[in-house]
């Protein structure tokens, strides 16, 4: 038998018992909220910080590997230089860290 229908199960007894397995599904979202849901929320608001403090001149890496120096930057775009005159326009939700960030990983 499967271990969350041994679980879940109400005993027949009833009373206050039945209402064991309304609490054990609380705690099952509550465990998943503070270990798997909350840490990604911080982890996209500080990605976001991090381009909102991007400024030209500066070095990212795209999503797709891609390394750069910002040139310029627009409300959903940047322009990168990848090399000596070679220039991409690529999405700022595209830019993934800058080279420092991604080497202390």
């Amino acid at each position: 038998m499967n271990v969350l229908n041994i679980l879940l199960q109400a005993p027949a007894g009833g009373g206050a018992s039945s209402y064991s397995g309304i609490l054990m599904m609380v705690v099952i979202v509550a465990i998943f909220y503070f270990f798997m849901i909350r840490p990604q929320q911080k982890k996209q608001k500080e990605i976001q910080k991090a381009r909102e403090a991007m400024k030209p001149g500066d070095r990212i890496v795209t999503a797709g590997g891609i390394y750069g120096r910002i040139k310029e930057i627009g409300d959903t775009y940047m322009l990168i230089e990848v090399s000596d005159g070679v220039r991409i326009r690529i999405d700022k939700a595209s830019v993934f860290a800058s080279p420092e960030d991604v080497q202390q990983r």
